[in-house]
């Protein structure tokens, strides 16, 4: 089975999001079979919002989108490891897969922190792979919060 990423789509939408003033972070989801099925953005604080994580919008526009508040089989290519939040929101839609690019090791939820996928409460965990273009979601990452310096 060959593999095809979705980073470049989460990376154009985490440099469209450091472009609107938000943290740069981008999500894409992708349905069984290879399908976009969302992208998005960080919009915290255009919407004021502090749900509005670019993992939790993306889940909103597939969730409706399918009509469904679960995912089965679907993938989730993020830019930066999900907070607590975005992570249990993950297992609640029962995300097959996450993919990842670069570590956060002040408010990570999945393999720092509180790693919610191995806490017992946790009802579903996605495969996680992490690491994909994670020098360059850290670039991006890292120059938006040096310019607000």
């Amino acid at each position: 089975m060959d593999f095809t990423s979705f980073m470049d789509l989460a990376l154009d939408e985490a440099r469209a999001a450091g472009l609107r003033g938000e943290v740069p972070v981008g999500a894409v989801i992708v349905a069984p079979g290879g399908q976009v099925v969302a992208r998005a953005g960080n919009r915290t604080r255009e919407l004021n919002d502090p749900t509005a994580h670019a993992e939790v919008l993306a889940l909103r526009a597939a969730c409706a989108q399918a009509g469904s508040e679960r995912l089965p089989g679907h993938d989730l290519y993020v830019t930066l490891e999900p907070c607590p939040m975005c992570a249990a929101a993950l297992s609640n839609a029962r995300i097959a897969r996450l993919y990842y690019a670069a570590a956060d090791p002040k408010s990570g939820g999945v393999a720092q922190g509180p790693r919610i996928f191995a806490h017992p409460q946790c009802h579903h965990a996605p495969e996680v792979y992490d690491g994909i273009a994670a020098d360059e979601a850290e670039r991006l990452l890292k120059d938006f919060f040096a310019a607000r310096r």
